[in-house]
């Protein structure tokens, strides 16, 4: 049985404190904020309900069933409407599905009829010669065609990281994409064959859920039997070695400045707060500043509500993306209300628009009336909306998402050449293990790799 204090009460934190509480060590989870979850947080206002990060959660995977069953989350789960199952673009400045059969691939006009021959021709594409290092954009590119990386990579990527494919490092965002071209050659081959394994670590169908009151109430159920290992407003002010065991100096909720000894340190908080600890006495101290080095852009998220009968639009699916050629200003937009129960009033609906991210960084910062008024002009055109928006807020993220780019593998170097300097700490997060939801649920088993 070993003392472990975990810092940083989001939801990697809390499933690591998960796990260790129940391999029978003693948990001590510090988190300097007044609230648990991190980004994750829901909020209900005027009788809408707006999540300020992650809408959704994925459950595709076994393990993340058995956490949810566990911290008792899994009945709480609400599934989404079916119809989210239709995602759309913008192309040409008009709002269309995506294919989601062979049938409606050769019909739908997302792509060119050559554009369409292009990712056809996917499976007698040879292997890559190119370094670990590929970005997602050359491999899309070099795999199925130019304009599937213009008309489904781009937006897609802006959909995930608010980023450019360009940026994006294949082997850290998409790891399993450059494995399966490296056993079966081809994508198309390679995806049949992994979904007919027996070994397969995914559900034969996957769930995409979300709570009734928000995505938070995830972190209420994770953080439940964990109340007496919670230390709100417990704000970390330095980390040293001593003896074989680690001193953890903090400041409490009455800006009281105390210490005590741990077996192991955990460090959980996101990358660009990294130097709000003095790591000084670390060995390897250098590589702290390699962690602290995430690439984040900032992103806004804008709540527009609207009575139903002033959108033409049906809203009948999951929302709509932007790829960058078609020169608009904003990222995507979901259709809140339709994706799950109890987002909206009765007879009105919710649009949650992304702003800025790698594409357009200056536009999150406009001010509330500009960036209102950029995303009702630009909905309105797409969406055929009439009348002004009956409610509105804006959330802003200036250090929105660390991004899986060719840092991150640096990232994750440093990381462990410090755990392996200094045994009995360790570090997690999203910006090592990535930024989905269940890579964080995972994070007590993340990897080095």
């Amino acid at each position: 049985m070993k003392r472990i204090c975990i810092i940083g009460g989001g939801i990697s934190g809390l499933s690591i404190a998960l796990e260790k509480k129940k391999q029978g060590h003693l948990i001590q989870l510090l988190e300097s904020e007044n609230r648990l979850g991190g980004v994750i947080q829901s909020k209900k206002s005027k009788g809408f309900l707006l999540d300020y990060s992650a809408n959704t959660l994925n459950i595709r995977l076994k393990k993340t069933r058995e956490l949810l069953e566990n911290c008792g989350a899994w009945d709480e789960c609400i599934d989404a409407n079916p119809i989210a199952n239709k995602r759309m673009i913008i192309r040409n400045g008009k709002v269309i599905s995506l294919p989601h059969s062979l049938s409606s691939f050769f019909s739908s006009p997302f792509l060119s009829f050559p554009g369409k021959l292009r990712m056809l021709a996917e499976p007698f594409i040879a292997r890559s010669k190119q370094p670990d290092d590929e970005s997602v954009a050359s491999f899309i590119e070099r795999r199925l065609g130019k304009e599937a990386l213009d008309y489904a990579a781009n937006p897609f990527l802006a959909g995930i990281y608010a980023s450019n494919p360009e940026s994006l490092n294949l082997k850290q965002a998409f790891p399993k994409l450059g494995e399966i071209e490296k056993k079966y050659r081809s994508l198309f081959w390679g995806f049949r064959q992994v979904k007919k394994s027996k070994a397969s670590p995914s559900l034969e169908k996957a769930r995409l859920v979300s709570f009734p009151n928000g995505m938070e109430e995830l972190i209420n159920k994770l953080s439940q039997s964990l109340h007496d290992q919670i230390f709100l407003e417990h704000s970390v002010q330095k980390i040293s070695p001593q003896d074989n065991q680690w001193i953890v100096t903090f400041k409490n909720h009455e800006n009281e400045e105390r210490y005590e000894v741990f077996d192991e340190v955990i460090s959980t908080i996101p990358s660009h707060k990294i130097h709000s600890i003095d790591w000084s006495e670390v060995q390897g101290w250098d590589d702290i500043s390699t962690l602290a080095d995430a690439q984040h852009y900032p992103l806004s998220l804008v709540y527009l509500g609207f009575k139903k009968e002033d959108v033409s639009h049906p809203l009948d699916g999951f929302g709509f993306l932007v790829p960058e050629v078609e020169n608009l200003k904003i990222l995507g937009t979901l259709f809140s209300s339709t994706l799950f129960p109890g987002r909206a009033p009765d007879g009105e609906v919710l649009l949650t628009t992304f702003v800025g991210g790698e594409r357009n960084p200056a536009l999150a910062n406009l001010p509330t009336s500009s960036i209102s008024d950029l995303v009702q002009n630009e909905l309105s055109q797409l969406l055929g909306i009439r009348g002004k928006p009956t409610f509105m807020e804006v959330k802003r993220w200036p250090n929105a998402i660390p991004l899986p780019d060719r840092q991150m593998k640096e990232r994750k170097r440093a990381a462990e050449k410090l755990s392996s300097l200094n045994p009995g700490l360790r570090f997690s997060g999203s910006f090592l293990t990535g930024v989905s939801l269940p890579n964080c649920l995972d994070a007590c088993e993340f990897e080095f790799s």
